[in-house]
């Protein structure tokens, strides 16, 4: 063991430096980020998670709002330590950035349509638009599988105000928000539904962070199993309204089963 042990990583360094855990997160929506119009504070899964790593670190927190555009400049910039950001795990993401192993949560994507649009499954969206975010790993399957013209916009409300403006026929975005938004908007959204009843590619939610920070990556890991153990993350999912905590579920079964 060389002198070098003796330091955390660059990042986790920063942070116990500080006193102050920054974060990227994403506000699209609830269930998982959204400003509450009553408080005018950030409220959602992904601020909970948020501040239960913060105090598992021993640190304030500190948030930053990213967009799909820029949540991955911000975090190899530097302006944020980590990043909650609706930022499901794919190969090609984790080429470029490191991650904590353990998932918070998994979704896919859901399809939201006119319900007389006559789309019922993925494969009628060949020669149809799809809108989805920018950077969104929704893209690539409907287009390459399934043969839709995509559309990426800014972000989520864009890609929504696109669908409903007719420039596309469906917008495809995280199941969990789309379910909760057709659900509390549902006068806003009567002529509309999610069109196809399975979820795109659902992948694993999960923590990114720069590459090579494995003690940043170890004592989040840490911090996240825990949470799901002592049922924590089940109960941030049913105070934000998630939808399915069936994932939810069975990886506290499974994590406590490891212990």
């Amino acid at each position: 063991m060389g002198a070098a042990s003796a330091h955390a990583d660059a990042t986790l360094d920063r942070i116990k430096g500080r006193g102050k855990l920054t974060v990227g997160i994403i506000l699209s929506g609830a269930p998982f980020g959204y400003i509450d119009p009553k408080t005018h504070e950030q409220r959602g899964l992904n601020v909970d998670l948020a501040k239960a790593l913060a105090a598992g670190l021993g640190v304030e927190l500190e948030t930053q709002t990213v967009t799909p555009p820029n949540r991955v400049q911000f975090l190899q910039q530097g302006k944020v330590d980590i990043l909650i950001a609706n930022m499901q795990y794919t190969e090609e993401r984790a080429k470029t950035l490191g991650f904590v192993p353990t998932p918070y949560d998994r979704s896919g994507g859901a399809a939201v349509g006119r319900k007389d649009s006559g789309i019922k499954d993925w494969k009628d969206l060949k020669g149809k638009t799809a809108c989805v975010s920018q950077g969104s790993n929704y893209a690539q399957p409907l287009a390459e599988e399934y043969g839709a013209t995509v559309k990426a916009l800014p972000s989520q409300p864009e890609s929504l105000l696109a669908l409903k403006g007719g420039n596309c026929d469906v917008a495809v975005h995280v199941g969990a928000t789309i379910g909760l938004m057709l659900q509390e908007r549902a006068d806003e959204w009567k002529d509309y539904a999610i069109v196809i009843p399975t979820e795109l590619i659902p992948s694993d939610s999960v923590i990114w962070l720069r590459k090579d920070q494995p003690d940043t990556q170890a004592a989040l890991d840490k911090i996240v199993k825990e949470l799901h153990v002592s049922g924590k993350m089940i109960e941030f999912a049913k105070a934000n309204r998630l939808l399915n905590i069936t994932y939810l579920e069975d990886e506290k079964k499974a994590l406590t089963a490891a212990k």
